[in-house]
């Protein structure tokens, strides 16, 4: 992974501004986040870069090709020696007028130490918006939150495209004690001529494992 988790205590000051110009709570409810996804708003805004001018900036819109790749650089205010797990969803599969498969799990990290989300324990590979044609904008909600103590994981289990199909982050939290979200962020997007190819990469997860334990 490219990604950096930091940890960064110089930029307190930056996010304390953010979150003192912005209620979190009003613009998640606004948003249908909360209600949605989770029940409280994330304590603090989660910086999340893609790429050079690429921002997630609490519901802006992006493209699917602005989000091809997982965000180079995550920031918040952190707690030194503690771990974080790191979700992202689409509450709008396959359309936010039918939810039916509601959410679609895009990300899952746990065990993220101070010096970096590559440390952390992926069970979920990153795979980047794909909402389908036709479906509007879809919402892509990031949601940290910080563990009591290291989550165990069993490394066989593949998170293939059925298997993301109707994930709960409100579920996963509560199943693992981890509370009400740390930090977070979201933005929206919807179909552009990228979507092809996020849709043949769901198509292939966990191939190599299927074809490894069939030998």
């Amino acid at each position: 992974m490219n990604s950096q988790l930091r940890c960064n205590f110089p930029l307190l000051l930056f996010m304390s501004r953010i979150s003192s110009t912005v209620d979190l709570e009003t613009t998640y409810r606004k948003f249908g986040i909360v209600s949605d996804v989770i029940d409280r708003a994330p304590r603090q805004v989660l910086k999340v870069i893609f790429d050079e001018n690429v921002n997630c900036t609490l519901g802006n819109t992006l493209t699917p090709s602005d989000v091809e790749q997982e965000p180079r650089e995550l920031n918040w205010n952190a707690y030194r020696n503690e771990l974080y797990t790191l979700l992202l969803t689409d509450p709008d599969a396959p359309s936010r007028e039918n939810p039916i498969n509601r959410e679609f799990l895009h990300w899952l990290v746990i065990n993220i130490p101070e010096k970096g989300i590559s440390s952390g324990d992926t069970i979920a590979q990153y795979v980047g918006a794909g909402p389908p044609a036709g479906t509007g904008l879809h919402r892509y909600v990031l949601t940290m939150y910080k563990q009591e103590g290291r989550l165990i994981f069993n490394p066989e289990i593949c998170f293939d495209k059925m298997a993301r199909r109707r994930w709960s982050t409100r579920t996963f939290a509560r199943e693992n004690n981890l509370g009400q979200p740390e930090a977070g962020n979201f933005f929206q997007a919807e179909y552009d001529d990228h979507v092809p190819t996020v849709q043949e990469q769901l198509n292939q997860l966990c191939q190599e494992k299927r074809s490894y334990s069939s030998l």
